[in-house]
């Protein structure tokens, strides 16, 4: 745990050091949001708001590597921090932190600005607090698999987009259910189990992807 909590502290006080990386996923969230909300269906609202999400998480999982891996730390994590597990948790944890948790704290406003109700806003914060987290993990595989290359963007979006329909389509579906007044349990559920899973398989994905990297 003290691993753990050592990454996930030295990630939050380098994103804080370049506040311009970490909030450009948050002001994609907000400018879209915004202009969408002058063109976009209340009964599209919920789904809306899943997908900027999404994309507001590609944005900023494609550099969680990258900065590390210009100044020499990623390779001297890879060597010393034994076991890599929970290293690689701090720092992905230290991201959502600062990219998928800020989107679930506005997303109540978002939802009002698009829709003009508060109804259902409870389920969609659950909802991306569950499944933003899944997202972080499951994009953080892309992102050390292309971390030497040098080309992200596109590249790492290509390669996560696919696991993350899933997500999307439970996340979005919960969150329309319960605008409806619908049952949502079994999307809820069925969020909770793909970030189960990619608690248990994405971080020993990430170290073996990043270890890959550095080989070559």
């Amino acid at each position: 745990m003290r691993l753990f909590f050592t990454q996930f502290r030295r990630d939050l006080l380098v994103a804080v050091r370049s506040r311009s990386d970490a909030a450009n996923p948050l002001a994609f969230f907000v400018l879209a949001t915004v202009l969408l909300g002058l063109g976009a269906g209340a009964e599209l609202a919920p789904g809306v708001i899943w997908v900027l999400a999404l994309f507001a998480n590609v944005l900023a999982v494609e550099g969680v590597f990258r900065r590390d891996d210009d100044d020499g730390t990623l390779e001297q994590l890879l060597i010393h921090a034994q076991p890599l597990f929970p290293a690689v948790m701090g720092k992905l944890a230290a991201h959502w932190a600062l990219s998928g948790l800020p989107v679930a704290v506005l997303s109540p406003v978002a939802a009002i600005m698009l829709t003009g109700s508060t109804t259902g806003v409870g389920v969609l914060v659950l909802t991306l607090c569950i499944g933003t987290p899944a997202l972080t993990l499951l994009g953080a595989i892309g992102s050390a698999l292309t971390v030497a290359t040098g080309r992200g963007g596109l590249l790492v979006a290509v390669l996560v987009l696919p696991f993350y329909v899933p997500v999307l389509i439970f996340g979005a579906s919960a969150s329309t259910a319960a605008m409806l007044g619908d049952p949502v349990a079994f999307q809820l559920l069925a969020l909770a189990a793909l970030l189960a899973a990619s608690l248990t398989a994405a971080p020993f994905a990430v170290g073996k992807a990043l270890a890959i990297s550095q080989e070559y």
